[in-house]
């Protein structure tokens, strides 16, 4: 039987995090240097139920070679993650964005692309269920027509009142700008949307040296082209970290059971224990404080309707589309 190769005695060790991921290569940022490096097949073969071993935002040791590449052979625990449910037909298969970051952002275009509540509350519960504090991002608000006005001011002031923090701002003439960089300075934060909603753009608004790749919405689709390709960890000129993710079209849940959704509807959990049935999933079940609750309005009918419709793919087992 073949035995493992041993590193020489010479072989020098050192500790990074990742600043990029392409699929089979990862930038590793160490004391001094970048090292473009393979990763442990041992790795891919352990973790089965993702798609990637290793994802931006991970702390490695790396293992220099003569050729000044690296081979990643630890991993170290991570202190948290944001993730979502990978595209295509295998069911359950994690696809993690990014690790051990302080906090994560939802951007979302008031138009060009079309606001999307469904997709933010699939966020939302992703960053409750890794304990990250999240907020939303409204961007082109330059672009915002009278008619948008009640029904954007509506969704703001809803995640407002759930506690989430709420930004709008324009890349374009520069509203808010001051406070978005605010928010990023001395943190490690995470910005994801849909292609076209301007999260290349804003970063390198407040931070030129940045030169993310740009591109329009189409005009005939009213869709974003994809040109973030990678998730790719960034420093910011005013102190702090981002990362830049590629668009997500889809934010499905992954790593959750149908019963636990509930309590990571923040306003939800003054209602649960109090249904008739202890195991209530507050959709048909008589007796339902939750319901009582929706019908009162103190809790939205658009949230509650959000909470069924993610209860429904979870039963389901499929993705979840996040419209």
């Amino acid at each position: 039987m073949p035995q493992p190769a041993v590193p020489a005695p010479h072989s020098t060790f050192s500790e990074g995090t990742v600043v990029r991921a392409t699929g089979s290569w990862y930038d590793v940022q160490t004391a001094d240097q970048v090292v473009p490096s393979r990763v442990r097949g041992k790795f891919r073969l352990d973790q089965t139920d993702t798609t990637n071993p290793v994802v931006v935002g991970d702390r490695v040791t790396v293992r220099l070679e003569p050729d000044d590449t690296g081979l990643i052979t630890e991993i170290h625990p991570r202190r948290n993650k944001l993730s979502r449910r990978a595209a295509g037909r295998r069911v359950g298969l994690e696809h993690i964005l990014v690790a051990n970051i302080d906090q994560a952002w939802c951007i979302q275009a008031v138009r060009k692309p079309k606001l999307n509540p469904g997709f933010i509350d699939r966020f939302l519960v992703m960053a409750e269920i890794h304990e990250i504090p999240a907020g939303l991002i409204l961007n082109k608000i330059d672009l915002l027509r009278p008619q948008d006005e009640d029904y954007i001011g509506y969704w703001c002031d809803l995640y407002l009142d759930l506690g989430y923090p709420v930004l709008p701002i324009s890349a374009k003439t520069g509203e808010n700008l001051d406070a978005f960089a605010e928010v990023l300075t001395e943190q490690v934060s995470v910005v994801a949307g849909p292609s076209g909603a301007g999260k290349s753009t804003l970063l390198n608004t407040i931070d030129p040296s940045l030169n993310l790749r740009t591109s329009h919405v189409s005009e005939r689709t009213q869709k974003g082209r994809h040109t973030t390709t990678a998730a790719s960890l960034h420093a910011l000129a005013n102190g702090g970290f981002v990362v830049d993710t590629p668009g997500v079209r889809e934010f499905g849940i992954v790593d959750l059971e149908p019963d636990e959704l509930d309590y990571y509807f923040r306003e939800f959990r003054p209602y649960l224990g109090n249904c008739h049935f202890p195991n209530c999933t507050h959709d048909h079940e008589p007796g339902c404080a939750v319901k009582e609750a929706v019908e009162a309005e103190a809790i939205t009918e658009d949230r509650y309707v959000s909470y069924l419709n993610i209860l429904f793919t979870l039963h389901l087992g499929d993705a979840d589309v996040g419209r």
